[in-house]
């Protein structure tokens, strides 16, 4: 009973095979799946595939490497994706905040990130954050958009951040990183807060968790995310997935 909660089975990587990894998720131990859309095109991937597919869900929305170029007609049309109520779309992301990479000016970041809140808001539904080198700027348009509910991708901030967010109704989502090494930030947010708070993802085919780092992440490596978070917390790794399978569904409002 694994949820992943952040997917990217259209990334090219997975061209030649998604289909079938996700046909074999349940000898795998995947129960759902939901693949992220980062621009329009990749959204409405993300919502075909979840038509397609009973355990798969999807999202919308652009990410910061990609709002340059991003207009009023751009939020209509992650609007209309929504609103034709077609496959099971459960948030709007991968949205926020990138400043390692600077892809797209921080202005044009900040503004858009606003808009798709405000979107999600209106459409009533949670957002799946991205928020790299950009911590408190991220929190500060959260915190003042109002919106109460959600999951901070790839969480890497500190333990009071953390806390943070759990306030103000967001999950953390905890993937291979946690098995890395050189994690000690993360692995103290996750022995310290409670794991009702928590959910787990791949980010695949990114980041993909010891003993197969530098190859292709997909589901079935959540095995690996959830060993890791149990011997932090000294529970069993099934208890790790079914609780945060059920914060998954909580979230997602499934």
């Amino acid at each position: 009973m694994i949820f992943d909660t952040h997917a990217h089975y259209d990334d090219k990587r997975f061209k030649n095979d998604y289909e079938e990894i996700i046909k074999n998720f349940k000898e795998d131990g995947i129960s759902k799946m939901c693949n992220i859309g980062i621009d329009l095109e990749t959204s409405n991937f993300s919502v075909e595939l979840s038509k397609k597919f009973d355990n798969v869900y999807s999202t919308v929305g652009v990410h910061p490497h990609n709002v340059t170029g991003m207009s009023e007609k751009t939020i209509a049309e992650l609007k209309k994706i929504v609103c034709k109520k077609e496959g099971k779309i459960v948030a709007i992301g991968e949205i926020g905040l990138d400043y390692h990479y600077d892809f797209s000016p921080k202005e044009e970041q900040k503004k858009w990130f606003k808009k798709q809140i405000e979107l999600a808001k209106q459409l009533e539904l949670p957002i799946v954050v991205h928020a790299r080198e950009a911590d408190q700027a991220v929190y500060d348009i959260i915190k003042e958009s109002g919106i109460n509910k959600g999951v901070l991708h790839c969480f890497a901030g500190s333990k009071e951040l953390g806390d943070e967010y759990i306030k103000l109704g967001f999950k953390l989502g905890i993937g291979g990183v946690i098995t890395f090494k050189n994690a000690k930030n993360i692995k103290r947010v996750v022995e310290e807060i409670d794991i009702k708070h928590l959910v787990i993802e791949t980010d695949a085919p990114y980041l993909t968790p010891i003993p197969f780092r530098g190859e292709r992440n997909e589901s079935k490596y959540l095995k690996y995310v959830c060993e890791k978070i149990g011997e932090i917390k000294n529970i069993s790794p099934e208890e790790v997935a079914k609780k945060t399978y059920e914060n998954s569904l909580k979230v997602f409002n499934i």
